[in-house]
C-alpha cells in the first residue's frame, strides 16, 4: 500500500495530508473522518463565523465560565501556554476580546492525527499552514526532514530539519504580515523572521512558536525549563539563527548530495 496525499481547505488555510495505511485497514475513512473533525473545530472555533461558541463569547453573549466544555478546555490550554511562555502568548491580550487561534490550529491538527492513528494508518504528515503533526516511519531514511521556509525568499529553505516525528511548527510573518501582536507593547513587529518549534505535541508547539516569535531569543530558556523535549530554531531579521541543543539541522552538502 503506498502513500496518500490529499489537500484540505478548511481553518483559514490548506492541511495537507500524506499518510501510509497499514495492511487491512482504510485509510482513506480515517482521512475522510480527520478532514471533518478540521472542519467541525472550524465551526465551533472560527471567529469569523459569527455563530461560533468564540464569537458569541467575545461578544460577551456569556461569561467563561458558561462556555461549553470544549470551549472550556481550550481556554485552559491558553492559560497553561500563557503561563508557560511567561506571558507572551496571551490569546485574552487580543483586540476584540480572547481568541485562542494561536494554539487551536495546532491543537485542532493534533487531534486529526490522533484520528489517523486510531483509524489504522501507520504513519502520517500533516500540515495544516506551517503546523507539521508527525508519527510512524518516514518514507525514506532514518528520520523525517522538515524544511523551514526562508523568512524573505519565497523560493528558498533557511534550513531543514530533522526529527523523528511529533510536531514542528513555524511562526512567522511571510504568509499573513504583521498578525502577531507583543501582549505587553502592543507592538506587531515580531522579535524574529521566523521561530520553529520542535516537540511531542503540536499544541504548546505552535503557541510556544508565537510567542518566541513576538519575544525572540530571550524566552529561550523558558522553553528549556520545558521537560518534555521541545526545542527551537530561530532566525533574526539581520538572518543570525539562534538553536537549542537538540536541533538537528541537515548540512547542505547531504542535502547537496541527495
Amino acid at each position: 500500500m503506498g502513500w496518500l496525499s490529499h489537500h484540505e481547505e478548511v481553518m483559514g488555510t490548506v492541511v495537507s495530508f500524506d499518510l501510509l495505511g497499514a495492511p487491512g485497514t482504510d485509510p482513506e475513512a480515517a482521512l475522510v473522518a480527520a478532514c471533518a473533525e478540521l472542519h467541525r473545530v472550524d465551526r465551533e472555533f472560527s471567529t469569523y463565523r459569527g455563530d461560533s461558541p468564540v464569537s458569541r463569547l467575545r461578544r460577551g453573549e456569556w461569561p467563561e465560565s458558561d462556555a461549553p466544555a470544549e470551549l472550556t478546555h481550550v481556554l485552559e490550554l491558553c492559560r497553561r501556554a500563557r503561563e508557560l511562555t511567561a506571558g507572551f502568548f496571551d490569546p485574552w491580550a487580543l483586540p476584540g476580546g480572547v481568541d485562542p487561534s494561536g494554539l487551536v490550529k495546532g491543537w485542532a491538527v493534533q487531534q486529526a492525527v490522533e484520528i489517523l492513528a486510531a483509524g489504522g494508518v501507520r504513519a502520517a504528515i500533516v500540515n495544516g499552514g506551517g503546523d507539521i503533526s508527525i508519527f510512524g516511519p518516514p518514507p525514506a531514511g532514518p528520520a523525517w526532514r522538515i524544511g523551514i521556509r526562508h523568512p524573505w525568499r519565497a523560493d528558498a529553505l533557511a534550513a531543514v530539519l530533522e526529527c523523528d516525528g511529533g510536531a514542528v511548527a513555524t511562526s512567522a510573518t511571510y504568509e499573513r504580515g504583521e498578525h502577531l501582536i507583543n501582549p505587553f507593547t502592543r507592538a506587531s513587529r515580531t522579535a524574529v523572521a521566523s521561530a520553529t518549534v520542535l516537540g511531542p505535541d503540536l499544541t504548546l508547539a505552535d503557541a510556544f512558536a508565537t510567542a518566541l516569535a513576538v519575544a525572540g531569543p530571550a524566552l529561550l530558556p523558558r522553553l528549556a525549563e520545558l521537560s518534555d523535549g521541545y526545542d527551537a530554531h530561530l532566525i533574526a531579521w539581520d538572518g543570525t539563527e539562534h538553536t537549542t541543543a537538540g536541533v538537528r539541522i541537515v548540512p547542505p552538502q547531504e542535502l547537496a548530495g541527495a
